[in-house]
């Protein structure tokens, strides 16, 4: 499956800051604008895993789970 997800990515000062529109929480700061869509990544990716076991763990047996397209 392959999701895309929107990038703010924004220099001040000596730095690229930047966040992913859809998800609260995942933004990040480096020195290059190359590094910060790396780091972004990343962190999205990571965040995407706790949401994931943080539901599983919420969730704990008989459940259901079905995909939902937006």
């Amino acid at each position: 499956m392959y999701n895309e997800y929107t990038a703010l990515l924004k220099k001040e000062d000596n730095w690229w800051v930047g966040w992913i529109e859809e998800v609260s929480g995942v933004n990040c700061q480096e020195k290059t604008y190359d590094e910060l869509k790396k780091t972004l990544a990343i962190t999205l990716k990571e965040a995407l895993e706790f949401n994931r076991q943080d539901a599983l763990l919420a969730a704990g047996s008989g459940y259901k789970e079905e995909k939902i397209a937006i």
